[in-house]
């Protein structure tokens, strides 16, 4: 079984623990955040195992890589500290569950990726953006990045599945897989790096395929001129370097992104997995808070990356005055291939 490349004395000679002091679920001091990190680096009960919302922001604010998001999953599940009702951490697992089903195109040495979210297969079927490559597109649990299931403190599921969609990858032949999902390439990346999984393939963020094919297509872009604010993944968390290939991608759709608290390492759970993790109530607070400061820039669009929290947030954004869309459509539109008032 795969083991976490994780190194205790990085954190216990670590000047600041931000990696929970940052933590916009769990509120302590600089003192008490110190104190519970060391905990967890000598493997001991801490009362973050019980109250951490799985958001993965820790990943991103620990400065060295030694990634305390994944240690306090491993750490949950050893101890039997699950963060969901069984039946629900069941039912993920099972309607996850590789069935040999999955829909294979006309693959070559290129292929794109649609996880298994069929909502992304759909907006990459058509257009001119993804028009050379659409039709090797694979789609499926057996291609299905696992990283869902470190939600659930289930790092068993992820260690015996993601090995095994490589492995799937690999037996196509390809040289690069284009992931329309980012927590796909996320997986592909940084979980796979905390484990020492090989990744047989080049993964490509579907974001830097997008600017390069808009670059291409420069003169067919019809400037938008429109505001929005940005709905960041959790999984963007993993790939933080790749938050700027957003901005590029919307500097030359003509999209003027605006400043709101809730943005970057400060941004907000969609709620989804939350409701599951952390009840109700919580979830809704937080969809609150987190959809007031986008209205309040009194931004006409909310861009979304990825479709789950555009499943959970698209209506009540709407509601708030807010027009939602996704990114890939944002550059439809901007080809004249969606109209601003269809969408």
């Amino acid at each position: 079984m795969w083991a976490l490349r994780y190194d205790p004395e990085i954190c216990r000679e670590c000047p600041s623990p931000r990696c929970l002091l940052q933590c916009q679920y769990m509120e302590m001091g600089e003192e008490e955040a110190r104190g519970e990190i060391l905990k967890l680096s000598r493997g001991e009960d801490s009362r973050v195992l019980e109250k951490c919302m799985t958001c993965y922001g820790c990943e991103e604010y620990c400065p060295y890589g030694n990634h305390p998001y994944f240690l306090i999953c491993e750490m949950r599940e050893k101890r039997g500290i699950y963060t969901a009702p069984r039946p629900i951490t069941n039912q993920w697992i099972n309607m996850t569950q590789m069935q040999g089903r999955a829909l294979i195109g006309k693959v070559g040495e290129v292929v794109l990726s649609s996880c298994l979210l069929p909502s992304l297969g759909t907006m990459a079927s058509t257009g001119e953006i993804f028009s050379q490559i659409s039709s090797s597109m694979v789609f499926g649990a057996e291609f299905m990045c696992p990283a869902v299931h470190t939600h659930f403190a289930k790092m068993s599921v992820v260690k015996e599945r993601l090995p095994q969609v490589l492995d799937n990858f690999r037996k196509l032949g390809v040289k690069r897989v284009i992931c329309l999902h980012d927590e796909c390439y996320g997986t592909f990346t940084t979980l796979a790096k905390a484990y020492g999984i090989e990744v047989p393939f080049e993964p490509v963020y579907y974001m830097d395929f997008l600017l390069e094919r808009l670059e291409e297509l420069k003169p067919k872009i019809t400037p938008l001129n429109i505001t929005a604010v940005y709905q960041r993944p959790c999984s963007n968390r993993w790939i933080p370097e790749k938050q700027d290939v957003l901005r590029r991608i919307l500097d030359l759709l003509g999209v003027r992104l605006l400043d709101r608290n809730h943005q970057g390492e400060r941004s907000l759970c969609c709620g989804g997995i939350l409701r599951l993790v952390g009840g109700y109530k919580l979830a809704d607070e937080i969809q609150r808070r987190n959809i007031a400061d986008m209205a309040d820039t009194g931004a006409d669009y909310c861009i979304f990356n990825c479709p789950a929290c555009q499943e959970t947030l698209g209506s009540k954004v709407a509601k708030a005055g807010l027009k939602p869309i996704h990114i890939i459509d944002l550059c439809k539109m901007a080809l004249g291939e969606i109209s601003q008032e269809e969408e």
